[in-house]
């Protein structure tokens, strides 16, 4: 573990790489940073020539792989950083110098245990991408299969390892001070981030999800996983079927492959809502370079180390805010954010259904192709200063992907919206988890569940109660209260004091 002082020369040495490209003005001039965090950010800048528009991305891929990982988990949090640089950290790319093709070699040989050609027939030494933390290989099979192999980059998990006990030093030390560093929880973004890295870094843990998406996402039409090839696949190598298709960005190319971009834009948002309100498990990660289309035009999702989760509940509670919103039902709202926890029992619930409104009004006239998803849930996030809100790195991590996937539509479809694609597949959700017929299944359920521990129960008050005949039980025990003077080492002192007047006592008796 490293000391303090490592740490706090790490910290400047990165917040001088950040000051010189303005990444670090907002927080020197938010009037709510505390005085030592301002201190140390004019130390980090003094002498420097910080430019007058902040280069929030450039700085992050200027520190390195586990700097631009972490720039892209901020991107998730526009509370912490602001709504300016979180949109500026969403343009990082993973455009990285690719290590040397013998170095991925001898992992992939470490990895799998066999030599490269009995795994594969051919590989190209070219990769077809350099990340942060892998680089993407095409291969062939010795079965004749066309593969992509995803290999760590050598040393990366050291790397990481440093910057994140770094990060949760700093982290720890911020939210001591308190106040808005507090409520904001940088432990807790720090925690989230380490689980992102944690699952990135082991292939198998990203293999799995893309193997449970693709499992949740059967019965939708037009949208598929890579298929994951198992055997080929390890804690540093990750092997799964290649993908002949089109970038969803390219739109003048999937225009004239013959494609109906609408469709496609459509086809992606209902995807999305499938993965996050039917099944609660979502790709996170859905900017433009991991999703493609196939000729025939499904969509296929690449890349799957940030993957998303929400229980049922919160997916319900979801749902009806959005609804709820769009719908003018502002005191349903707040009593959500109530019953959810998400709003702190001490604020006014009457004054917290106010500022929903103030959130919600100025939609509520437009044309619906002018309402923004990303901008209604921006305003939302607005108001967690007023009233005391924890940040919800689960709702945080799907409001990022929810502005993603918008995007994305758009850049398809300049003229969807999300509401209006989206508005049918929520209002039917909602109904069909909260109307009469889920009501009596979740009873049938919680029927089910307690019936099933009754057997159990009478086992232990059989268990309990003596039985006929028998002896009556033991009177109990009259309780005594331990005493403990303190560690070992005081009793070993004092059975040497013991001994040592024993034996005077004995010397001046014997006397």
């Amino acid at each position: 573990m490293a000391s303090s002082a490592v740490h706090i020369f790490r910290l400047l040495k990165w917040g001088r790489t950040l000051a010189r490209h303005g990444a670090l003005t907002g927080i020197e001039r938010d009037p709510l940073t505390p005085a030592p965090v301002r201190r140390l950010v004019r130390i980090a800048r003094f002498g420097a020539r910080v430019p007058k528009v902040p280069e929030y991305a450039h700085a992050f891929e200027a520190l390195g792989p586990a700097a631009i990982k972490f720039g892209q988990a901020l991107a998730t949090r526009p509370d912490l950083v602001g709504p300016e640089a979180a949109n500026d950290l969403l343009r990082l790319q993973d455009d990285l110098p690719p290590a040397p093709f013998e170095e991925i070699r001898k992992a992939i040989e470490i990895s799998l245990g066999k030599p490269i050609d009995q795994l594969f027939r051919s590989i190209d030494p070219e990769p077809v991408g350099a990340a942060s933390i892998a680089q993407v290989h095409r291969a062939v099979t010795t079965d004749g299969r066309d593969v992509a192999v995803k290999v760590l980059r050598p040393g990366v998990e050291e790397e990481f390892a440093k910057a994140l006990q770094t990060y949760e030093w700093a982290a720890a030390q911020a939210q001591s001070f308190g106040g808005e560093l507090q409520r904001l929880r940088p432990r807790l973004v720090i925690a989230t981030f380490r689980q992102w890295t944690m699952r990135e870094l082991d292939l198998r843990r990203e293999a799995a999800s893309a193997s449970e998406l693709a499992q949740a996402m059967e019965a939708e039409p037009g949208y598929t996983v890579p298929a994951i090839d198992w055997q080929r696949t390890a804690r540093r190598v990750m092997t799964l079927e290649w993908v002949d298709g089109i970038k969803i960005s390219r739109r003048d190319d999937l225009i004239a492959a013959g494609h109906d971009v609408n469709v496609l834009a459509a086809r992606l948002v209902r995807a999305f809502l499938r993965q996050a309100i039917s099944e609660g498990f979502f790709h996170a990660d859905m900017h433009q370079g991991n999703l493609l289309v196939r000729p025939d035009g499904t969509i296929v999702a690449i890349d799957f180390g940030i993957m998303g989760r929400i229980d049922r509940r919160a997916r319900m509670w979801l749902a009806e805010i959005l609804y709820g919103l769009l719908t003018g039902n502002y005191e349903r709202v707040a009593e959500i954010h109530f019953e959810a926890g998400y709003v702190p029992p001490h604020h006014n619930l009457a004054e917290f259904t106010t500022a929903l409104r103030a959130v919600g009004e100025p939609i509520r006239g437009l044309p619906v192709k002018d309402i923004s998803i990303g901008n209604m849930l921006d305003g939302l996030f607005a108001i967690t200063r007023d009233f005391d809100m924890p940040t919800q790195p689960h709702l945080l991590l799907l409001q990022k992907t929810m502005v993603m996937v918008e995007g994305v539509a758009q850049t398809l479809d300049p003229d969807i919206n999300m509401w209006e694609t989206s508005g049918p597949f929520v209002k039917e959700w909602i109904r069909t988890e909260l109307g009469p017929e889920a009501w009596a299944a979740d009873r049938l359920v919680a029927l089910s569940r307690t019936l099933k521990l009754v057997p159990d129960l009478i086992r232990r008050l059989d268990h309990q109660l003596p039985k006929p005949g028998a002896a009556p039980p033991p009177p109990p025990l009259a309780e005594v209260q331990i005493i403990r003077v303190g560690g070992g080492w005081r009793y070993a002192v004092t059975g040497m004091l013991g001994l040592a007047a024993g034996a005077a006592a004995m010397w001046v008796w014997l006397a």
